[in-house]
């Protein structure tokens, strides 16, 4: 992706929140923190445990990441626990 590219999509994300599709298929918005369901252990994280997105963010590859703990975690790794 070149870097204009990137620049034009960065105006539509916010890295403080996240669109997810619910058990009712509505499209909703999600606010940092939210609770994450860890699928893998992966890094300090156990598979099982729960944890907090504080951030939302994209790499250039386009793909999101969640800082939990100050470290950065692919998305997939996770399941968001919408309440």
């Amino acid at each position: 992706m070149k870097n204009d590219e990137l620049e034009e999509l960065l105006k539509y994300i916010n890295s403080r929140s996240i669109l997810v599709v619910n058990h009712h298929n509505k499209l909703i918005e999600i606010y940092c923190p939210f609770k994450v369901l860890v699928l893998v252990n992966i890094g300090t994280l156990i598979k099982g445990q729960f944890e907090f997105v504080e951030e939302v963010k994209i790499t250039f590859e386009i793909k999101t990441v969640f800082l939990i703990k100050n470290k950065a975690y692919y998305y997939y790794h996770f399941d968001i626990i919408v309440e």
